[in-house]
């Protein structure tokens, strides 16, 4: 395996820059390969205010070790706001698809994955990949769907159950309404999205369970195959919910909940026939 990061927008315009100095960047884990691998680009989670990295590298790992190459991406967070995270999904998309013969890597097998306020995103990178919002210089349109997508407790509806932090960092304290109507992707979802894996916990009291609910239901209504899985108990922010992502905090450890990981590759083979 050969490990390396790249600067997302190098020789492009990077529409978020500011004095802060801050640059989305890749992490690319590529396992070595004599015939194409399938891929995973996971998106951290953390309320559009940062990127956790409990929810990076350890998932990066995990999905290596059952034969997929897999990509991090550190996209832009407040205070830049929408849709600069949404281009920063575009733009990794077409990176990792155009090295596909460098990194033999299969271009039609490339889901992404994202928790909390990241699943937010991957959704909408599932939902908007054919909008003009998602697109500009560096961005291939061809390249931006992804061919399945992984929804770890993700912040979805901006209504009743919204997780209101995430959608503050995102849009404002004071959005427009239809930008508000807009960012809610229970009512966005479409019937040439991809497939989506949803797992949640009954117990969440930062994002509701009722977002992966009304997700559910609003595919199942446009005829988009997807697996949902709600356990009974668990903190918000569980990501693996084991040994490898507790960080000293027990509660961060959850043996039932950590069966997500096993039936989301289960899940993935079927969709890519592995």
């Amino acid at each position: 395996m050969k490990t390396f990061t790249l600067d997302l927008w190098d020789g492009f315009n990077y529409t978020g820059a500011g004095k802060d100095g801050f640059r989305p960047t890749l992490d690319c884990y590529i396992l070595k390969s004599d015939t194409p691998r399938p891929a995973v680009m996971v998106l951290p989670g953390s309320g559009y205010v940062q990127c956790s990295p409990r929810e990076a590298e350890a998932l990066a790992i995990g999905f290596n070790a059952e034969g997929y190459h897999a990509f991090v991406l550190w996209y832009s967070c407040a205070p830049r706001r929408h849709p600069v995270p949404l281009l920063d999904c575009a733009r990794a998309f077409t990176l990792i698809r155009s090295h596909a013969a460098e990194w033999v890597l299969n271009p039609g097998k490339l889901g992404i994955m994202g928790f909390s306020a990241g699943g937010h995103l991957a959704l909408s990178a599932s939902v908007f990949y054919n909008r003009d919002f998602a697109s500009g210089p560096g961005i291939d349109p061809a390249f931006s769907r992804p061919d399945a997508a992984m929804l770890c407790y993700p912040v979805v509806s901006s209504g009743e159950y919204a997780h209101r932090g995430s959608f503050d960092a995102l849009l404002g304290s004071e959005p427009a309404p239809a930008l508000l109507e807009l960012a809610s992707l229970e009512k966005q979802v479409h019937n040439k999205m991809p497939p989506v894996f949803i797992w949640h916990t009954w117990a969440d009291d930062a994002v509701p369970v009722e977002n992966s609910i009304f997700l559910a239901a609003a595919l199942k209504k446009v005829n988009i195959p997807f697996e949902l899985h709600i356990f009974p108990e668990g903190k918000h922010g569980l990501s693996l919910a084991n040994s490898e992502t507790y960080n000293n905090d027990p509660e961060f450890i959850n043996p039932q909940a950590a069966q997500w990981f096993s039936l989301c590759i289960n899940w993935l083979n079927k969709r890519f026939g592995c």
